[in-house]
């Protein structure tokens, strides 16, 4: 073999000088094997950069390869019907010679149903297609590993893998178009999981880019950019949790969650230290979820992580993603539930990665009027095409079938509804009917709940939607939405607004307190205080209420008796719980201080209503089993403005009824008398007034007798002490 070179073995000046300037749409043309003219010997090639010596190895045999130029050596073998097996020992000064097989000698990793499914939109598996993943080939010389590289940039000129093994040279690696599909591809030997790698893209207008992989399983933390191979060999031990997820988050199941920054928890903290610490607050607080703000990789620490740039990736600001399998798999071994926020509307503009990925509009829709959100400085992802819907699908799929988490909380869905969302006139364009309607945007949302609800049952979807958009929570089949809970923006906006007013003020504005139950059932609930509600400004719950320190500490343990005690299910914010006097802010932790020192029994007694509170809702189905229908809630004091008292029983399906009594005014209430369902003795189950809470610690009966008389339009009535802002459940006696 090697037969002397002449003009068939040297590349064409054209194709020479595309691979150049990388932007040649098939560089596996020209690198590798191909039969030359005589139809008796064939030609390999290979650009090896900086290499002194390049070696062929074939059929036993070794023969030195060419220089021809531009890093290119070649060698002729015999035979021109077939390509035979072969290997490249390849020598760079100062350096032993390293064996390696030839990127262009391999098939494509993507089957033809792959690009089909991506073109439709329908690849459900779609981490598995594109990005890097690891493969192996059995060959006549032996076993292959590798990494197979895929990325979608339909308008590039050219793309390839870059990064310090080849001195971020795109010459090296560049990657091969798979026709109309819009996919780069490239197989390249060697490589294995911890590479550290980019995509050089040669965009429509010529000019280079470096852009992180869409696809990236793993990052570099930032303000590193680099994406890295990733291939998880965690060993899950929640089998038992999977099984049994659809029955434990069905509709009328507890579900009360605790919202949590990871990175601000406590200051310093990662997955691994989360696992050791966060988990078990978690249990001891009587929580049943846990939900993470987004772990997605994300470039600006201060977005929270709401402005996403490595949808596949957990932020490696805290660990590595079998850390966070880790975190979520010691969740579930304590029952508890664990959500991730997600972030499908928007993204942020850094060049390095969804941006105008190959030079145009891709991800992002091209009229600015719909692909860019003024407010946020980002932009909008185009829901109408095919590959970006899958994209984003497949994503959802991914954070439950490769980390297993329970749910997905959709942010910023009214974003995403209306096409006219926080724009002025002319700053928006209507939908093909003329309306505000994003209907795109509609469609996508059905398709991501439909199918996360066929593949994962009891996986839920839960949306924040500020707007009163109809069906959010109804099934796609019926037209609706299809999320399984929603954030209740009303209650929250209203129960705070009205919390904040001093106590002789409240008897004017009792309809804000009540006007909840107007549209309770309308959807099905999350009533959440999170993290938007004490920020920039917003104060912390602790500083919203009204008065000194024991009237704030009482007016959060009467929020929270009554927000536990309404239908819906609940959510609190971290610090929260034991009533954290000031504004959250990522770059601190939360502030412990408040359960020491002076001023402590009020943060601790608060921390122990959430415990109890948390532990009597779990175990009590009148105060979850009917949350979704007006058959679970009754009436019996909404209307008593004057003493600004609420009354209801909530009633489980069983029939078991649970009496909330709240007094929300500044003064204590003697001998009120109320209806009730049922005569005999009524058990006090929870007062917030208690002294073990930072209470007044006044003496409740603690079975008072309920008596025959129609009262309130109960058969039974039952006279009680309302202690000034409080909260007290009662059920009949055991």
């Amino acid at each position: 073999m090697n037969q002397p070179i002449n003009s068939a073995l040297r590349i064409d000046d054209e194709d020479l000088n595309r691979l150049r300037i990388c932007q040649h749409h098939a560089p596996h043309d020209v690198y590798g094997w191909h039969p030359l003219p005589d139809g008796e010997n064939g030609v390999i090639r290979t650009r090896q950069l900086g290499a002194e010596h390049v070696e062929l190895l074939i059929h036993n045999e070794s023969a030195p390869m060419t220089a021809v130029g531009d890093d290119v050596w070649v060698a002729t073998v015999p035979g021109g019907d077939h390509a035979p097996d072969y290997r490249l020992q390849v020598t760079y000064p100062g350096m032993p010679p390293k064996i390696i097989a030839d990127p262009y000698h391999f098939l494509p990793t993507l089957s033809e149903f792959d690009l089909h499914l991506i073109g439709e939109g329908r690849h459900e598996r779609l981490w598995e297609a594109l990005g890097a993943n690891i493969r192996s080939y059995e060959t006549s010389l032996g076993e292959v590993e590798g990494v197979a590289f895929a990325v979608w940039a339909p308008n590039a000129k050219g793309v390839a893998v870059i990064g310090e093994f080849c001195a971020w040279n795109p010459n090296q690696y560049p990657m091969r178009s798979l026709g109309a599909s819009g996919v780069w591809e490239l197989f390249i030997p060697g490589f294995g999981e911890g590479t550290e790698y980019k995509f050089a893209v040669m965009d429509a207008h010529g000019h280079r880019k470096d852009h992180a992989d869409p696809l990236a399983k793993q990052t570099l933390a930032p303000p590193e950019t680099v994406s890295v191979v990733n291939c998880s060999r965690y060993q899950w031990k929640d089998e038992e949790w999977i099984a049994r997820r659809a029955e434990r988050q069905a509709a009328d199941q507890p579900m009360s969650v605790y919202e949590v920054h990871a990175g601000s928890w406590k200051l310093g903290m990662g997955y691994r230290e989360l696992r050791e610490e966060l988990v078990d607050y978690v249990a001891e607080q009587g929580f049943t979820h846990v939900e993470f703000m987004p772990v997605a990789e994300h470039p600006f620490g201060g977005s929270w992580g709401y402005q996403v740039s490595g949808y596949y990736a957990p932020t490696a600001r805290w660990g590595n993603p079998d850390d966070f399998r880790a975190l979520v798999d010691a969740f579930h071994a304590r029952g508890i539930g664990v959500i991730v926020d997600w972030v499908p509307a928007h993204f942020p503009k850094d060049d390095w990665a969804l941006a105008r990925f190959d030079g145009t509009a891709l991800y992002e829709h091209p009229d600015w009027r719909r692909g860019e959100q003024m407010d946020w400085g980002t932009y909008v992802f185009n829901f109408g095409r095919n590959e970006v819907r899958n994209f984003l699908v497949a994503n959802a799929l991914y954070w439950i079938e490769e980390f297993h988490v329970d749910g997905l909380r959709v942010d910023a869905v009214a974003s995403m509804l209306y096409l006219d969302y926080s724009r002025k006139d002319g700053e928006w364009a209507p939908n093909q009917f003329g309306g505000r309607e994003h209907l795109e945007a509609v469609q996508f949302l059905q398709e991501t709940n439909a199918t996360v609800h066929h593949n994962h049952p009891g996986v839920l979807t839960i949306a924040e939607e500020s707007t009163s958009w109809q069906g959010v929570t109804t099934p796609t089949r019926e037209n609706g939405l299809g999320f399984s809970l929603k954030w209740n923006m009303g209650w929250m906006n209203d129960t705070l607004e009205y919390f904040r007013l001093d106590p002789v003020h409240r008897s004017y504005h009792h309809n804000e307190i009540t006007f909840s139950m107007i549209y309770a059932f309308s959807e099905k609930f999350v009533l959440p205080f999170s993290h938007d509600e004490v920020v920039h400004g917003k104060n912390s719950l602790w500083g919203r209420m009204p008065g000194d320190d024991w009237n704030k500490a009482a007016g959060l343990r009467t929020l929270y008796s009554y927000m536990f005690s309404h239908p819906g299910k609940k959510l609190l914010f971290m610090g929260q719980e034991f009533g954290q006097t000031t504004e959250w802010d990522e770059a601190h932790s939360v502030n412990w201080a408040n359960l020491e020192g002076w001023g402590a029994e009020f943060h601790q007694g608060i921390q122990r209503l959430v415990q109890d509170a948390n532990r009597l809702y779990r175990q009590t189905p009148a105060l979850y089993s009917q949350d979704n229908g007006p058959e679970g809630f009754q009436w019996v004091k909404g209307g008593d403005h004057e003493r600004s008292v609420l009354a209801y029983l909530r009633w489980s399906a069983a029939g078991e009824p649970v009496l909330a009594v709240i007094n929300l005014s500044g003064a204590t209430h003697e001998d009120y008398t109320l209806g009730v369902p049922v005569v005999g003795e009524w058990e006090l189950v929870l007062n917030s007034d208690d002294e073990d809470y930072a209470g007044a610690g006044n003496d409740l009966a603690a079975a008072p007798v309920a008596v025959a008389g129609e009262w309130d339009g109960q058969p039974a009535n039952l006279t009680l002490t309302l202690p000034a802002l409080s909260a007290q459940w009662y059920r009949p006696a055991r």
